[in-house]
Parts: C-alpha cells; sequence; structure tokens
C-alpha cells in the first residue's frame, strides 16, 4: 500500500518551491527568479530524485521539466500523485499541445511553455498557489438536483445514483460556481477568471478540459449532457433546478 503524504498546511512564512529540471542553467534560472519574488526553492535534476525531495520537504508547489532522462515529467506526476496533492506547473515545449493536456490529465495545475519570461514563471506560480490557499466554504446541507444527482459542498463530493464520486479540487470550484449561476450563462472569460485566476481569462481548453472532466462524472450520457450545458460560442450554463422543481411541486 502506497502510503500519501499528508496535505501540507499554508505556509505561515516563505513558500518553499521544488524545482526539477536536468539543465543546472534553467534550474539557476529559475530558483534566481523565484527568490527574488521571496520564495525558498529545493532542487532535483530527475523524476526520482523529485520523488524524494517532495517525500523530504514537502513543497508548496512543484515546478518540473517534462523532458528529463531516467524518469520524464509525465511518468513522475503520475507516481507523485499517487502520494501527493502539492500543486504542479509542467514546463512543455512551445507548441506541444499533446503534451499540456496529457500532463494536465495526469493531474498538473499548470503549465508554462519555454522559453518563458521570469514575470510569466512568478505570475503562474502565484496563481497556482493562490488557488490552493482559497478557503473551503462552511459546511452546508447536501444539495439535491435532482433524484438522480446531489452535492456534498462539505465533502467536495458529488452523489450519483446513491454512490459518491470524488472531484478534484479545480472540478470542485468549477461545479460550485456553474451551480452557484443556476440558469444563468456564465462567460467562458468569466469562469476561467474565478475558478483559475484572472491571467487565465483566455486559456479556453483548461475550461473545456475540465468541463468534460466533469460531464463524464455527473451525467448520464456525456454526450448528451443534461446538466452542464453548453451555450456556443459564449460559454456554460448549469441546468435551472430550482425551477424544475418548483414545477414538479406545483
Amino acid at each position: 500500500m502506497i502510503e500519501r503524504i499528508p496535505d501540507t498546511l499554508k505556509s505561515t512564512g516563505p513558500r518553499l518551491v521544488l524545482v526539477v529540471d536536468d539543465e543546472p542553467r534553467m534550474i539557476r534560472f529559475i530558483r534566481m527568479n523565484l527568490e527574488l519574488e521571496g520564495y525558498h526553492v529545493v532542487e532535483a535534476g530527475n523524476g526520482i530524485e523529485a520523488l524524494d525531495q517532495v517525500r523530504k520537504h514537502m513543497p508548496d508547489l512543484v515546478v518540473m521539466d517534462i523532458m528529463m532522462p531516467k524518469m520524464d515529467g509525465f511518468e513522475t506526476l503520475d507516481l507523485l500523485r499517487e502520494i501527493s496533492t502539492v500543486p504542479v506547473i509542467l514546463l512543455t515545449v512551445k507548441g506541444e499541445e499533446e503534451d499540456r493536456i496529457r500532463g494536465l490529465e495526469l493531474g498538473a495545475d499548470d503549465y508554462v511553455t519555454k522559453p518563458f519570461s521570469p514575470r510569466e514563471l512568478v505570475s503562474r506560480v502565484n496563481a497556482v498557489l493562490r488557488r490552493a490557499d482559497w478557503p473551503s466554504p462552511p459546511p452546508r446541507t447536501i444539495l439535491d438536483i435532482d433524484n438522480r444527482l446531489s452535492v456534498d459542498f462539505n465533502r467536495h463530493q458529488v452523489i450519483v445514483d446513491g454512490d459518491r464520486i470524488d472531484l478534484r479540487p479545480t472540478e470542485y470550484r468549477l461545479l460550485t460556481h456553474l451551480i452557484q449561476n443556476a440558469g444563468w450563462v456564465v462567460p467562458h472569460e468569466t469562469l476561467l477568471a474565478k475558478v483559475w485566476g484572472y491571467e487565465y481569462r483566455d486559456e479556453t481548453h483548461y475550461l473545456r478540459l475540465y468541463i468534460n472532466y466533469l460531464r463524464k462524472k455527473i451525467e448520464e450520457d456525456p454526450s448528451k449532457p443534461k446538466y452542464i450545458l453548453t451555450e456556443r460560442g459564449v460559454g456554460y450554463r448549469f441546468v435551472d433546478y430550482r425551477r424544475a422543481n418548483r414545477m414538479k411541486s406545483v
């Protein structure tokens, strides 16, 4: 049985970032710019070292290159997600969309394409840590959408046909925002800004990917969704369950 590393507590001092790359010059570049912003940095030269460093230091964030010897970033991320929920930013080659999508599907929180500027890197690091620090809402009763679907806000779970299904933190934030605006169309840019951060308002592929994740978990037929509806070219709308329930009671 794999022993999971406890979720890191919110730091009261400087945040600790693990930088994983097989190029010493890249590590020095990233270290210098993060330390200028007040972050503490630890290093790893490959995926095997990265897993050891996560166990040893329990960092607040991991910045990791994909192309590495011994164990690449994808394999490392896959193993890391078995023991830790630490946020991960992947470093990818510009134009490799398949790498970005694969990384997100494996549990990465974001990516930065090479070459990148210090300002972009720091902005992404700040945004990912800000999302990780967002407080959970206070405990609420279970919300019944209909006879098939309920949402347990306290446990960040959905209940489908009586079975509890865990949601990733980003999936939970996205679903919560849609439900809070049930019956209304929420534009792409608004969802991206609210769920990922203002810096992500043009990253529509994030939204498509996570909408698909949610549909696979809550829809009876993801290809013909009845809860999360697409308003083509505009945004997404969660079904107005309140109006449907009122009509049933009449």
